[in-house]
């Protein structure tokens, strides 16, 4: 899963440019698109979590002080924009699966995300993406609380200010997801697919990186 790799979020064209500027710099958004080039080569179905808000505003949040900030911010997430499509260099295929919400902090509450995801017959989750802050912990949190086996590649996610990511993983994520890192879940995508049928996809893999992501 992918969460918010979306232009209006760690585009050039950011509305949150520092977040953008943390994403790239980092390396982050370089690191999810090799991850989810070798999903698609490994047969790994990925999902794309988009957050969106109707130009009108109908449905969406106002409950806290980040809904409110979000409504004044200069770049929109209004469907069907340049906003809400997927940043390069992550690459999206025919076959990915593109959840949107139009309310919410969380990728998976209150979208399609976990009934897409137990149809496919999918018991552990990749979480990839942004942010650190708030998106991906509740990506997280609400996956553990629906039963999935978490992963998290902590160079695969970022947040600002730069040094708070590490130490929510260390100190919230570590405690509910397998913390890991980029080059180890390719490894564990390349020896799945070596192992083949005749071993098991389980062969040589990490614990937690053993099914669909």
């Amino acid at each position: 899963m992918t969460v918010e790799c979306q232009q209006g979020v760690v585009g050039p064209g950011s509305a949150l440019p520092e977040l953008a500027e943390e994403a790239r710099s980092s390396g982050m958004l370089d690191r999810v698109a090799r991850l989810v080039e070798a999903a698609h080569e490994a047969g790994v179905q990925v999902m794309h979590a988009v957050a969106e808000r109707r130009p009108d505003g109908r449905g969406a949040n106002t409950n806290a002080r980040l809904f409110r900030a979000a409504r004044c911010l200069p770049v929109q997430q209004h469907p069907g924009t340049a906003a809400v499509r997927i940043a390069e260099p992550v690459e999206v295929r025919d076959e990915d699966l593109v959840v949107r919400r139009l309310h919410g902090l969380s990728p998976i509450a209150g979208t399609d995300a976990d009934a897409l995801l137990r149809n496919l017959g999918c018991r552990t989750l990749v979480v990839t993406g942004v942010s650190a802050n708030v998106a991906v912990p509740n990506a997280v949190f609400d996956a553990v609380n629906l039963g999935y086996t978490v992963v998290v590649p902590s160079d695969a996610i970022a947040g600002v200010p730069a040094d708070y990511t590490p130490a929510m993983i260390r100190h919230t994520l570590a405690l509910v997801a397998t913390v890991t890192t980029t080059d180890a879940v390719l490894d564990s995508w390349r020896s799945r697919g070596r192992a083949g049928a005749g071993k098991g996809a389980g062969a040589g893999v990490p614990p937690g990186v053993r099914k669909r992501a």
